[in-house]
């Protein structure tokens, strides 16, 4: 038996990927500062057995202890939110690079078999494109003066209107957001380290992961988090642009599932992997979808007109990597998985701070 340590294991991803290891026969020890924003009131529950320590991933000490006598690391510890880290650019990368900064030199001392970090996919910033004669653009990117037109999607540098396709890993970073950026260098700071002193590495490139236990009053939490707050509230779901742009949504089962994967699978060492769910939604679909799955099918969607800064258009998944690498295969999808979801949105309240959400972004002239 082997045991591992996830760092930011109380979080949303944390406690089912902790649940994950032990039904599977690990021992898991978590270290998690356990902050406010993300955590509120809420009592923490972790797997019978779990060993749970409360400390900040960038104090030396608390690192020490946690990665004493484990064999691996699950590195899930970090500020998320795009809106919110081009504002709290320290507080974004403290936790998120220096942290993994910290964790890295404590396991020069205290080696592990392997180190397993969750990545983004807000590093690609805009996905993979195609011109009408198929060919790949992979550095598409709007213009802020097209934006506040109203021109939405990307086009080429000919001016041709672009097509989304699945985004694959061969797709070269553009980092968009200081969010994207501190995930990139997690992402590469392992990878390197890894290689430099002989731990496997692998870094895990997450797309929009949902699933009950998501922080419903966090308004940088994700995407579903904040349509389910607005409408158990009794309020429409605010959508920045025009709702047509497409992102990828993957059960936080699945993901529980390829982290655990990610730790046995020998042939995954040195990769950067994609973990989606293979499909393409448009976020006002997505709005409705949701809706109907709470019973208010006639609130539509607040469709706003205006961009944040830092966000991008269209990013969806090629997960051929993930089933190669892995044999990873997810096995729930958005629409035939929301009904879990919202009974538990019902059960444990929400407190809508959307509206506080995009007056902050206002405020520091982060819309547009």
């Amino acid at each position: 038996m082997k045991r591992v340590l996830v760092t930011g294991g109380c979080g949303f991803i944390g406690r089912h990927v902790a649940q994950e290891l032990v039904e599977h026969g690990y021992t898991v020890r978590v270290l998690d500062v356990l902050l406010e924003q993300v955590h509120g009131a809420e009592a923490i529950s972790l797997p019978a057995g779990s060993e749970l320590i409360k400390g900040d991933v960038r104090d030396p000490d608390a690192v020490a202890e946690a990665v004493s006598d484990v064999d691996a690391v699950i590195h899930l510890a970090a500020e998320v939110g795009v809106g919110q880290s081009m504002y709290e650019i320290a507080r974004y990368v403290g936790t998120n690079d220096l942290g993994t900064a910290t964790l890295l030199e404590a396991l020069i001392k205290r080696p592990v078999e392997r180190i397993v970090v969750a990545s983004s996919m807000s590093i690609y910033g805009e996905g993979l494109y195609e011109t009408p004669d198929g060919r790949r653009i992979d550095n598409a990117r709007r213009r802020p003066d097209e934006i506040k037109s109203g021109q939405w999607d990307p086009l080429s540098a000919e001016g041709e209107r672009l097509s989304p396709i699945p985004t694959d890993e061969e797709k070269q970073a553009d980092l968009a957001s200081i969010y994207a950026l501190t995930k990139y260098a997690q992402e590469r700071a392992v990878l390197i380290f890894g290689q430099a002193y002989g731990m496997d590495a692998v870094a895990l490139r997450l797309f929009n992961v949902f699933g009950a236990g998501q922080a419903l009053s966090n308004p940088y939490t994700g995407v579903l988090a904040n349509f389910a707050s607005r409408l158990a509230n009794g309020k429409r779901p605010m959508i920045f642009e025009d709702g047509r742009q497409k992102r990828d949504f993957v059960h936080v089962l699945d993901v529980a599932r390829a982290f655990r994967l990610a730790l046995e699978q020998r042939q995954a060492a040195g990769h950067a992997i994609n973990i989606g769910s293979g499909h393409a939604y448009p976020i006002s679909e997505v709005a409705r979808l949701l809706a109907e799955a709470m019973g208010q099918s006639g609130r539509s969607p607040e469709i706003l007109g205006k961009a944040r800064s830092g966000d991008i258009r269209n990013c969806f998944a090629d997960i051929s990597k993930a089933r190669e690498l892995l044999g990873f295969e997810p096995r729930h999808r958005l629409e035939n998985a929301l009904d879990e979801f919202v009974i538990w949105v019902r059960n444990t309240g929400a407190v809508d701070r959307g509206a506080d959400m995009k007056r902050e972004l206002e405020e520091r002239g982060l819309v547009s």
